[in-house]
């Protein structure tokens, strides 16, 4: 069973969002990556290939799954009112059913701050240099 980080509150910085992706991702708490996405929000997993609501949440669980281990390392952050882009660069080690893999790349993410003053993906680009 996967642990849960629900009891730990979203980030009031666009910094500390990605720190607190990283924790989730690693310990496969989806209900905690659900949670860090705005309703409308979407993922670029596959480039050309937007997935927003059930598909993006649906897409995430089963990569979830396999367990992956990432890694983030921030390279820029420009905030604007309650707008945020990160670019930041990123690992993740993964065994799938093609055997083990090393992915890597630089993301371009889009936070929003919600009413509650927290930061959630608006657009979620992990190939953005793609």
């Amino acid at each position: 069973m996967a642990s849960t980080l629900e009891s730990i509150d979203l980030a009031s910085d666009p910094e500390e969002h990605g720190n607190l992706y990283v924790r989730a991702f690693n310990s496969g708490d989806i209900a905690t990556l659900d949670r860090m996405y705005t309703d409308d929000a979407i993922s670029v997993w596959e480039p050309g290939n937007p997935l927003s609501g059930q598909a993006r949440r649906d897409a995430l669980r089963e990569f979830v799954a396999l367990k992956p281990k990432m890694t983030a390392t921030l390279r820029e952050k420009h905030v604007t009112g309650d707008t945020a882009l990160l670019v930041v660069d990123w690992t993740i080690d993964v065994t799938d059913p093609d055997g083990e893999q090393h992915l890597s790349g630089t993301g371009l993410d889009v936070l929003r701050r919600g009413q509650d003053g927290k930061w959630r993906f608006a657009v979620d680009n992990p190939f953005g240099e793609g």
